[in-house]
């Protein structure tokens, strides 16, 4: 039995039954880590309650910077997008507090570490692969793997009954995490795919409805594929992002819904709200395609494509991970410019790409035929076909033989 566990804290409903269910079932003493962030939460008014339900120590760590610049930027660094549509807000801030939790458990001396993640989601694996490859040694205890709770209806009189203070109430039943990057929404009505969401649950960007009918606009710079300015100003990862964050929630851009493929082999509904990160994701895109040569921009949609998976599945601490970092540190060498955006009503719109290194060759893109011979293009065309037409010659070459073939067989 673990005597001291060091629990990832949010003070939602889940971690804060795990205090109580922890020391009722396990005898131990409770640490509570509780990650900052960005999610523009109360975290002092969190700390307090998990000293309030029975932790011996809270400690809010403050990993926003590291967050930006050792998550989020690499993962929108390699363009990894998880099935076309998510984001992956949740994906790469798991290892990060995870990380936290290993370093907090080594300084306390705590045997044990427990997180709030059910056993169907993918968070389970992403915590506790994170844990192995940084600290195999302590025990992981996943109470929604063991207690007899199985719905949140069951966890919100489970609360009630130990006066745990929580804002779910079985009106309000959606499951949520967010942080500086997304908010997300599971859970209650979305979990029938034929529901629209509500308008009620966004809680963040609004409604396209209802945001100005006046385009606003912003001009994001990068450096070899990170941000690092916006509309001409230098700014800090966390003052970009947030600026960024205000200006696209207020547009009404940033929300999507979606039905993924989780790690554990479930179809899930969710609900995103990346406002930031869409005009970021776009921006960098627009950027690559000025400034990337065709070969290294289709293969790296490869690679993305895998970073993405890799994210989502929680395998951050492995060395194809870091790998595939090299890969895209140096094919973003040439992705420095900016990029102008246009939003208006929930769209978005280019209007500018700039960039020192831009391949892009207007005596080349142009109808104007100078600064390039047309006649190169015959030979071109000629040699390309070859694999076409070949065939097709050596087709029309043994028809004749393959019909006296014939002829003799049916003479026969």
């Amino acid at each position: 039995m673990p005597k001291k566990v060091v629990l990832a804290y949010s003070g939602g409903l889940d971690t804060s039954i795990i205090i109580p269910w922890l020391k009722e079932n396990y005898g131990c003493e409770v640490i509570a880590m509780i990650g900052d962030l960005g999610q523009r939460e109360d975290l002092e008014a969190a700390r307090n309650k998990a000293l309030a339900t029975g932790a011996s120590a809270a400690y809010v760590e403050d990993l926003r910077e590291e967050f930006i610049t050792g998550y989020i930027w690499p993962t929108l660094r390699a363009g990894a997008v998880y099935e076309h549509k998510y984001l992956l807000g949740t994906s790469f801030a798991r290892p990060l507090l995870a990380q936290r939790q290993v370093h907090l458990a080594k300084k306390v001396g705590a045997d044990a570490l427990a997180h709030g993640c059910t056993g169907k989601g993918n968070d389970q694996v992403r915590f506790e692969l994170a844990a192995k490859a940084l600290a195999p040694e302590l025990k992981i205890i996943a109470p929604w793997r063991e207690w007899k709770i199985a719905s949140r209806e069951e966890a919100i009189a489970y609360a009630r009954a130990h006066s745990v203070p929580v804002e779910q109430t079985t009106k309000n039943i959606y499951s949520r995490d967010r942080n500086i990057w997304h908010l997300s929404h599971e859970g209650g009505p979305l979990e029938d795919p034929a529901n629209a969401p509500e308008e009620s649950m966004w809680q963040w960007v609004a409604s396209p409805a209802i945001a100005p009918d006046q385009p606003a606009s912003v001009e994001i710079a990068f450096d070899n594929g990170i941000p690092v300015a916006l509309n001409g100003k230098p700014l800090s990862p966390v003052a970009l992002l947030d600026q960024l964050n205000d200006i696209a929630a207020a547009n009404g851009v940033g929300r999507m819904e979606m039905i993924e493929n989780r790690l554990v082999g479930i179809k899930s509904r969710g609900a995103y709200e990346t406002p930031g990160g869409t005009l970021l994701i776009m921006a960098h895109r627009e950027l690559e395609s000025l400034t990337l040569d065709r070969e290294t921009l289709h293969y790296q949609q490869l690679l993305s494509l895998r970073y993405a998976e890799m994210v989502y599945y929680g395998m951050w601490f492995t060395p194809l991970r870091e790998s595939l970092d090299a890969f895209f540190v140096s094919s973003q060498r040439r992705v420095t410019g900016t990029v102008g955006l246009a939003l208006c009503k929930g769209i978005v719109g280019v209007t500018s790409r700039r960039s020192p290194h831009s391949l892009y060759r207007t005596n080349l893109a142009s109808f104007t035929m100078t600064g390039y011979n047309p006649k190169d293009a015959e030979g071109f065309i000629n040699l390309f076909a070859l694999p076409i037409t070949v065939p097709q010659e050596w087709a029309a070459e043994s028809a004749p033989i393959a019909q006296e073939a014939d002829a003799q067989v049916n003479a026969r």
